[in-house]
């Protein structure tokens, strides 16, 4: 499946139809294309893919979304029939996972190194000393990924035509740059990607409601998104965007106010004498600490004792699934479908079940996860799941802090550049290099 910009599912490599309360069929496309090997792409692709991710051994990180199904069969090379063990009125939203060859699936390729697809591009180097390339396929044009740290660096490596294009991961100060560089052609997009701080709901004091509530009081968003991010974000009250077919357009965000922020940490025992102890925990990225820095000396302003710590990206990351924090800050990136709410809140989720990471637990929203998931109707589900961000609002697991705008940089001979809202890079089937303005 594909999505649309609402992020309702559409026909990607097949159309389909509900043959019964637990039966899809799925009818591929006549227009797809062989695989990259070579081997034509058939219904038993697909039926070996599932039923691979399916395996407990696998290990697949989508086996949970797929974990509804009985039995697939394949009654001839185009149609694809799946069986459910209880209705699911939504279970095309949740095939969203690549198809591989069946062939190289019973001899055990290694996809990770080796990927073999259908698409419109085709691997050439898997990442080796910091490069990665492919080759679009309708015209032979070569695209390589180069691996460089430093923001500077990368930017200085644009100007001087040393690469072509850059796309997110850099301060604001150098975006700003960029836009005002001749050379270069800079576009910019809304974004979807959420960014928030996470709390490790067990901890005695992060753990209390009140406590979340003075944090989420005290925090200036709109002086952040203006003066840090230079505006290039807009303010977060869920993890859906509004404009998502589940979004919730009417939430309202707590106000910056320090005054009901203190009031809340009187209300849970904390005054000038017993302050809050939080250890604030964040990657090792220079902009990431910066930021961490700033809402540490917004939480002070309040009453606050905030410890921050950075860590190299595999460290934090690692500290961060093994649930070795207090409080952190992420982004959610790519979310697609509203499933993700059962992963990251649903009681049921905490790892290795899932990616309910500070352990929340609330039967309210594990009520209306399982009722949002069984609904027979888009409008019952959306209701229900506007209904759930209401109630992770009042309860934060999550602070949401913004939602961050997506830019492009590149040479500006370069055209047909589209940015996604998920910030992946799509927009490269159709860039093309106008050489006529070529200097």
């Amino acid at each position: 499946m594909e999505f649309d910009e609402q992020n309702l599912p559409v026909p990607g490599l097949a159309v389909w139809k509900r043959v019964s309360p637990t039966q899809f069929r799925f009818t591929l496309k006549d227009s797809i294309q062989p695989f990259h090997d070579g081997s034509p792409f058939t219904s038993g692709d697909v039926k070996a893919t599932l039923e691979s991710i399916l395996k407990p051994e696998n290990a697949s990180p989508h086996r949970g979304d797929l974990i509804s199904i009985q039995k697939i069969e394949t009654p001839d090379s185009r149609n694809i029939d799946i069986f459910l063990k209880s209705p699911d009125s939504f279970f095309p939203d949740r095939l969203r996972v690549g198809i591989l060859p069946r062939k190289k699936i019973e001899e055990k390729h290694p996809f990770h190194t080796q990927p073999v697809g259908n698409g419109p591009f085709i691997f050439l180097l898997w990442p080796e000393e910091g490069s990665l390339k492919i080759k679009r396929m309708f015209d032979g044009q070569i695209f390589e990924f180069l691996y460089v740290k430093d923001h500077t660096v990368r930017v200085l490596k644009l100007l001087k035509g040393e690469i072509d294009m850059l796309q997110n991961d850099l301060p604001p100060e150098l975006v700003s740059l960029l836009a005002k560089d001749q050379r270069v052609r800079v576009i910019k997009g809304k974004g979807s990607n959420f960014t928030y701080l996470g709390f490790n709901m067990e901890d005695p004091v992060v753990g209390r409601l009140g406590v979340r509530k003075a944090i989420a009081h005290a925090l200036n968003r709109e002086d952040m998104i203006r003066y840090v991010l230079g505006g290039a974000a807009r303010p977060a009250s869920a993890l859906l965007p509004p404009e998502h077919w589940a979004g919730n357009q009417n939430l309202i965000f707590y106000s910056y106010n320090p005054v009901k922020a203190k009031n809340f940490l009187n209300q849970e025992g904390f005054d000038e004498q017993r302050l809050p102890k939080i250890t604030y925990k964040t990657s090792s990225d220079p902009f990431r600490v910066r930021l961490a820095t700033i809402i540490q000396r917004q939480l002070e302003k309040v009453g606050f004792e905030v410890d921050v710590r950075s860590y190299d990206w595999g460290t934090f990351y690692g500290d961060i699934k093994g649930g070795r924090f207090q409080m952190f800050s992420l982004t959610w990136v790519g979310i697609t479908t509203p499933d993700i709410f059962h992963m990251i809140f649903h009681s049921e989720s905490v790892p290795p079940n899932g990616a309910n990471r500070g352990r929340f637990q609330n039967a309210v929203a594990d009520q209306l996860i399982v009722q949002a998931q069984r609904a027979d109707t888009r409008e019952t589900q959306m209701d229900l799941y506007r209904h759930l961000q209401e109630v992770l609002l009042d309860q934060l697991p999550y602070i949401p802090l913004w939602y961050e705008d997506h830019f492009f940089a590149g040479n500006k001979n370069l055209e047909g550049y589209q940015l996604a809202p998920d910030g992946n890079y799509d927009g490269l089937s159709r860039i093309s290099l106008n050489r006529k303005n070529k200097q």
